[in-house]
């Protein structure tokens, strides 16, 4: 994706669609899963701390890339569940994972030159690279503006179907 905001628009997109069927998702658990939408991309920490001064400062071998991993998924929003009131850890974990689960799907849809997703899902068990349709460049700005038209369109119908409803 060309930035974070295509993941944002997919993450709303997908959780605005699962609350018109799960009425236990509100706008706060919608915000929640678009958060999830950004934990993939923690691994962007390195352009400001790079792993060797974490690995001075613990004293153990330490990987930022791992953080893109399916462990280091699972590792990431067991972390952002903990953080979160005992009553909404079980909700907000599925909204987080729900976001997460949509930033993998996206970045596995990319064009790569070994024709293989650069995540792996199953690390630390396997280090398999699913292949990849590649169906875009992570440099192209066509997906963002897709996504956030898509997002858009999810809006509305969610909108008109609210009508003067609030939301909680």
């Amino acid at each position: 994706m060309p930035d974070l905001l295509a993941h944002t628009f997919i993450a709303y997109s997908v959780c605005r669609v699962l609350s018109w069927r799960f009425e236990w998702i509100s706008s706060p658990y919608l915000t929640l899963g678009m958060v999830g939408a950004f934990i993939p991309d923690l691994v962007k920490v390195r352009l400001l701390l790079p792993g060797r001064t974490v690995e001075q400062l613990l004293g153990i071998p330490f990987a930022w890339g791992s953080l893109h991993t399916g462990g280091g998924l699972v590792v990431s929003i067991l972390i952002g569940v903990v953080l979160l009131s005992a009553s909404e850890r079980r909700k907000g974990g599925v909204m987080l994972t729900v976001g997460a689960v949509s930033h993998s799907v996206a970045d596995m849809m990319l064009l790569t030159p070994m024709g293989r997703s650069n995540q792996q899902l199953l690390w630390p068990l396997l280090q398999y690279k699913i292949p990849s349709p590649g169906l875009y460049l992570s440099t192209q700005p066509e997906p963002t503006l897709v996504t956030g038209v898509v997002a858009g369109i999810v809006w509305l119908i969610h909108r008109s179907q609210m009508g003067d409803r609030p939301e909680v």
